[in-house]
């Protein structure tokens, strides 16, 4: 037990700044509508470079407009280093906008997390597995995405040490008594605000900050106004200037100097499909890192209530499942399970087997919540042989809960514990898959994932050819084709592309051209399957799609970063040609095309199609292709990769 005046131990993440401006109202209007129109072209390429966290290899910008008279715009700034930081208030001073603002107030601080509880200790004491929902929650406290909510509100904030009120002569029990009872009110507001605490002490006047995000700005009002009855809050909480603000887009700015209302086209949303992807992988979504914590305290809100069900009493059943127990069901027989869950992340073959029972539930509220919940209730699953696995993902603006089961009576079961977690509202369960074994599927001919592919990889590499690990990493590859018009298309994924490129296991997503086709091919490549499997959630939503590589029968190869030196292209491409002719009288093969990069001509992509795996093995195993591979390496930039898909 620690000493009675221990701290907490504490975590640091990515460095904050929020700067506030005040627009010099009298210089605007003196300026020429030239000087006017020069100074907001420059700030807002600079600020949409910087939103776009063009400036560093990780972090979060955003815009807002002030309400009051307090300052007038809020620049927001989450970087990996006080240097990052250091660099955005210098870059910003030298626009020609900077000279019709001034500072009003700023403050800097990092992203923390402390905790009491003996959950939280064991994160700092390097015990928690790095794939529990705990562990990866307090990631997003660390290195928080910033939600696209229509309103953000910041206070920076000291505990008190007066006589009478010293939080810092509590014991640690005490205080530790005190968070977990403000905890339980930020929680009852999970799903409308979303909450960054970020640490101050020795960085700036207080001793932390508070930056709420919300689409209402009366949840934000309501959740504070009960907080001030908390003792944590009315004996020992000191508050400074509360900011409220709108968000905004750099592009509105003209309008909002105008006096015109912004956002001119509707307001934002805290909808996660709004906010963007998350960062693939992890566990929980936009905003997980939310309003489950304790407002306006010491940032130590890591610790839950634990799951009721985890202490609930065992009781012996035949079905081999958890005991009798929970809520009505919700959810509703599907024979596509598994495509349902691949969707979220889980593959048949990896996560489970063929032959077992799922479910798949829906709940609106916060993942992470869910998260934390379920790992009490899987400390019960776990006592019985029949539980495969029980997990928690985002999903499109809501969580999804996954419990897979050997027999659909121990999933029954089980579903009645489930159905009493948080939101849940919906749901399906069905079988998985018709009883092959997992064993016998990898060894089918159609089969491109998972182990098999592993074993190609081995085999490809034995044969000289690069296949799909760059610097010792595999590459997970996503390719879709649409028929929408390329100009159009183009435009859609490098939006796309700008988001996914906030997150360091995106290796790339890009458009390719087929000349012979009326479709072209997106392809997105990461760094880890489950990245890949989030980011297909996107994707998916691009316009004019007509399906993906990896569906139909068949086995398929493609052929990435066959980057061609400029003066060797139309070399390269007749070669190709000659290659395709080849392919035309072997055995097995359907079909094979070579795109390019719409971006860069000599960034190729090849794309064929075979009756199984064996014939395409049969064509790398050959002589021609071994003469490509060797002619190839005086042309290209770059080793080719032979990808196999996510």
């Amino acid at each position: 037990m620690p000493d009675t005046r221990d701290p907490p131990p504490t975590d640091e993440g990515w460095y904050a700044l929020h700067d506030y401006r005040t627009i010099d109202w009298d210089a605007w209007r003196d300026a020429t509508d030239r000087e006017r129109k020069r100074a907001l072209a420059e700030v807002t390429d600079h600020l949409d470079s910087h939103l776009a966290v063009e400036d560093a290899d990780a972090g979060d910008s955003a815009l807002y407009s002030i309400l009051g008279h307090k300052a007038d715009i809020l620049i927001l700034h989450l970087r990996p280093t006080s240097a990052h930081i250091g660099a955005l208030e210098r870059r910003f001073e030298q626009t020609e906008f900077a000279r019709f603002t001034e500072r009003e107030t700023s403050f800097v601080s990092v992203t923390e997390a402390s905790g009491y509880s003996e959950r939280a200790r064991d994160y700092f004491e390097g015990e928690l597995d790095e794939d529990s929902g705990l562990y990866n929650y307090i990631q997003t406290r660390l290195k928080p995405t910033i939600p696209e909510a229509t309103h953000v509100c910041f206070y920076p904030m000291d505990k008190r040490r007066q006589p009478e009120q010293n939080w810092y002569d509590l014991g640690f029990e005490e205080r530790a008594d005190h968070m977990e009872a403000h905890g339980d009110i930020g929680r009852e507001y999970g799903g409308k605000i979303v909450q960054m605490i970020t640490g101050a002490i020795a960085l700036d006047d207080w001793e932390w900050g508070v930056t709420l995000w919300g689409d209402d700005l009366t949840d934000m009002k309501d959740l504070l106004y009960e907080m001030r009855f908390d003792p944590s809050t009315s004996q020992f909480a000191e508050f400074g200037s509360f900011y409220i603000g709108r968000h905004i887009e750099p592009s509105d700015l003209p309008a909002l100097l105008a006096g015109e209302v912004v956002p001119t086209e509707g307001d934002v949303s805290m909808d996660a499909d709004a906010a963007g992807p998350v960062h693939p992988g992890a566990v929980s979504a936009n905003g997980g890192h939310g309003a489950e914590q304790a407002h306006e305290s010491e940032p130590d809100h890591d610790e839950h209530a634990e799951d009721d069900a985890a202490e609930a009493e065992e009781a012996d059943d035949d079905s081999g499942g958890p005991p009798m127990d929970g809520g009505e069901s919700v959810t509703e027989e599907t024979d596509d399970l598994v495509g349902r869950l691949g969707k979220v992340g889980l593959r048949m073959g990896e996560d489970y087997d063929d032959g077992s029972f799922g479910l798949l539930l829906h709940s609106d509220a916060d993942a992470q919540e869910l998260a934390d919940e379920l790992d009490g209730l899987r400390e019960n699953f776990e006592h019985y042989d029949t539980h495969v696995t029980s997990v928690v993902r985002a999903q499109q603006g809501r969580s999804a809960i996954v419990s897979i089961w050997d027999n659909e009576r121990a999933a029954d079961t089980a579903e009645g514990f489930l159905t009493d977690l948080p939101g849940v509202d919906d749901g399906y369960r069905g079988p998985l898959g018709d009883g092959t074994s997992a064993e016998t599927e990898a060894e089918s001919e159609t089969d491109h994932t998972g182990d098999d592919a592993e074993g190609i990889r081995d085999e490809l590499a034995d044969l000289d050819v690069y296949a799909g690990q760059p610097h010792g990493e595999d590459i997970y590859a996503l390719v879709l084709y649409s028929e929408t018009d390329l100009d159009e298309l183009t435009e859609e994924v490098a939006s796309m592309s700008d988001g996914f490129d906030r997150y360091d296991t995106h290796e790339g997503t890009d458009v390719y051209d087929d000349p012979d086709s009326e479709q072209a091919a997106v392809v997105s490549r990461w760094e880890t399957a489950d990245a890949a499997n989030t980011a297909s959630e996107y994707l998916s939503d691009l316009p004019g799609i007509v399906g993906w590589a990896d569906e139909g029968d068949g086995f398929e190869t493609m052929g990435m970063f066959y980057t061609v030196k400029p003066d060797y292209r139309e070399t390269f491409v007749e070669r190709f040609a000659e290659v395709g002719e080849l392919l035309a009288e072997m055995d097995g093969h359907r079909d094979t095309a070579l795109l390019a990069n719409v971006e860069n001509e000599n960034d190729m992509f090849i794309a064929s199609r075979w009756d199984a795996k064996d014939d395409a093995m049969d064509f790398f195993r050959s002589d021609a292709f071994t003469d490509t591979v060797d002619w190839g390496r005086g042309v290209l930039d770059d080793k080719p990769r032979h990808v196999f898909l996510a």
